[in-house]
């Protein structure tokens, strides 16, 4: 089995054979078939900002190997698993990701549905997950509500549009000049362009949506549509991300009844 590790550049990083794991009597041990990248992972090997070590390790990251989420094979099971069995083919989250094994708990997989491809369910936890979680679960988005969505052409804005549309909401996306036919494609109503004055499309709705944030490479667009009495904002970011719910300003996304 192969891994990698350490804090630093990417120079920092080794491919080394270690040994195979074993499950305990509550895990899974499943043959990696695909394992995505996300900014997690870039945090966490370079160690920064520093609140990152105070969970994974102030000098040395432990554990020392990267990456989170992947799909595969179930290769064999604890005596304690009752859900998973071995040939399932599932995917989730845990540390460890880039090697060819890893284990998990139950309550970390999932089975994965035959219409998608082991590289398309490996994408889906850290982007798709809070997405899910700030819009079916904090905002309580139904059929109707209108939703704006900040940084809707993001790992997790593009699951956000979808997830949204799919609840039967109306949505505004927020995103660069380049990635609003990106958007739009996604299911996006409206599109707005989140650089210079001329924001295409910019809902006129009486909904106040409060939609302040910051932009990349130091460009902070501002953007404040009204939202109504009863508008929530709720952000998708953070070491919990998906899970803030609160009044007022909100970093990814926004939404009216």
């Amino acid at each position: 089995m192969k891994g990698e590790c350490d804090y630093g550049s990417p120079e920092v990083l080794k491919l080394e054979a270690v040994e195979k794991p074993v499950p305990t009597d509550d895990q899974v041990l499943v043959k990696v078939h695909a394992a995505s990248v996300n900014p997690l992972d870039y945090h966490y090997m370079r160690g920064t900002p520093f609140v990152i070590r105070l969970d994974g390790g102030l000098r040395r990251p432990k554990p020392p190997r990267l990456g989170v989420d992947f799909a595969g094979t179930v290769e064999a099971v604890g005596p304690n698993v009752r859900e998973m069995k071995p040939g399932d083919e599932v995917f989730g989250g845990r540390t460890g990701a880039f090697a060819e094994y890893v284990v998990a708990t139950e309550g970390r997989l999932v089975r994965k549905p035959e219409n998608i491809s082991f590289e398309q369910a490996a994408a889906v936890p850290i982007a798709g997950v809070p997405a899910l979680q700030a819009l079916r679960d904090k905002a309580r988005v139904k059929a109707g509500h209108r939703v704006l969505i900040n940084g809707a052409s993001g790992g997790v804005g593009t699951f956000a549009v979808q997830i949204a549309k799919s609840l039967g909401a109306h949505v505004t996306a927020v995103c660069s000049t380049r990635n609003v036919e990106l958007v739009r494609s996604l299911g996006a109503d409206e599109a707005i362009h989140d650089h210079g004055d001329n924001h295409e499309g910019r809902s006129r709705h009486p909904q106040r949506l409060d939609a302040k944030r910051k932009g990349h490479a130091g460009h902070r667009p501002e953007l404040s549509p009204e939202r109504g009495p009863r508008g929530r904002a709720v952000s998708g970011d953070g070491p919990r991300a998906g899970e803030g719910d609160h009044q007022g300003r909100g970093r990814q996304m926004s939404s009216s009844p």
